[in-house]
């Protein structure tokens, strides 16, 4: 039966019952009954549907094989049902394709390498604690992370990005598929925003279930996001012990050093002591009044990609593993714009 799967893929192309329904030439009631196992399509309407969603007829036909657990959406005002079912749409088919092409060649995910933490956690002191064991775990010292995607993929993380949402409502999310972790953030966000949510992401899988009832788990996960980024030894390392005021132009070059906004730095500087939370505030109120608390003085951070599943799958294709039909199916792009993406590469 194709109901799941279907639905799964019209969630992923964020298209209504009444939108694949005109694509296909039916209408939202037939559509409706298929998603619902009441009745099914026959092989040129499987045909049809697959071309409208951009999926395979196989794909229609294989049944749902991961089922995502402990999903944590980061969402703001205006993110609906509706919206979260199409990220977990996107987020599950993603991580179907990722795992399928895994499981094709063996040894190319990292088991995760999960720090040891120890439960209660009672303060923030704590989780920054758990943020320089994380570094210590992965042998990453205190120096900038210039690859943070690539670093997370290392120890075992699968990391996407979804663009089905906009930035306004949606800006990352945590969840496990078995024993895999997976962490995803919006494509419309910048770098320095992508990689702190990433970092928060990263929090929610270490600290979730091991904070104590007093702390919350957002500010938890945050100022493991900061302290991930920009450790206590590198902090002062870069501002000094203590500071009476930091220069905007002194946050702008850390902020390309570190990929951690000037904002986040800022935050930085009062947790671990370098300025008081009174000089904080006040730093604060004056990036506020120039309106830096939204945009930043500033160039934007170059915009990361997770390498190793594109990189993986031109791998499995050079061996023989799979066709280029198939590696266009987990790439989910045509075959012409899997040849041109071959092509692109061979005249760089």
């Amino acid at each position: 039966m194709i109901g799941e799967r279907l639905r799964q893929a019209r969630k992923a192309a964020h298209m209504s019952l009444r939108e694949l329904a005109e694509q296909v030439g039916l209408s939202h009631t037939a559509i409706d009954k298929f998603e619902r196992d009441t009745n099914t399509p026959h092989s040129t309407m499987l045909l049809k549907l697959s071309e409208a969603l951009g999926v395979s007829v196989d794909y229609l036909l294989r049944p749902p094989t991961v089922e995502l657990q402990a999903v944590g959406y980061r969402s703001h005002k205006g993110f609906t049902p509706t919206k979260s079912g199409q990220i977990l749409a996107d987020v599950t088919d993603k991580v179907e394709r990722h795992l399928e092409l895994y499981d094709l060649v063996p040894g190319t995910l990292p088991a995760f390498n999960k720090p040891r933490v120890a439960a209660p956690i009672e303060s923030l002191d704590q989780v920054e604690d758990v943020a320089e064991k994380t570094r210590e775990t992965w042998r990453l010292g205190f120096n900038p992370i210039p690859d943070l995607f690539d670093t997370l993929e290392e120890h075992g993380i699968i990391v996407l990005q979804s663009h089905v949402i906009s930035a306004n409502t949606f800006s990352g999310l945590s969840a496990w598929a078995g024993k895999v972790p997976v962490i995803i953030v919006s494509t419309e966000w910048p770098s320095d925003r992508q990689r702190f949510t990433a970092c928060h992401e990263l929090g929610h899988l270490l600290l979730h279930g091991k904070l104590s009832p007093e702390l919350d788990e957002e500010k938890a996960c945050d100022r493991f996001a900061g302290a991930f980024l920009a450790p206590k030894p590198s902090v002062i390392s870069a501002l000094g012990a203590t500071r009476t005021w930091i220069d905007h132009r002194e946050l702008a070059l850390l902020k390309a050093e570190y990929g951690l906004s000037m904002n986040a730095w800022l935050y930085r500087a009062k947790d671990c002591g370098v300025i008081s939370p009174r000089k904080a505030g006040q730093l604060f109120g004056y990036f506020k009044k120039r309106g830096w608390d939204k945009d930043e003085p500033s160039k934007v951070c170059p915009q990361e990609e997770p390498r190793r599943f594109p990189q993986t799958v031109f791998r499995a294709v050079a061996e023989d593993i799979i066709g280029e039909s198939k590696a266009a199916e987990l790439l989910a792009v045509s075959r012409p714009s899997l040849q041109r993406m071959r092509d692109d590469v061979d005249r760089s």
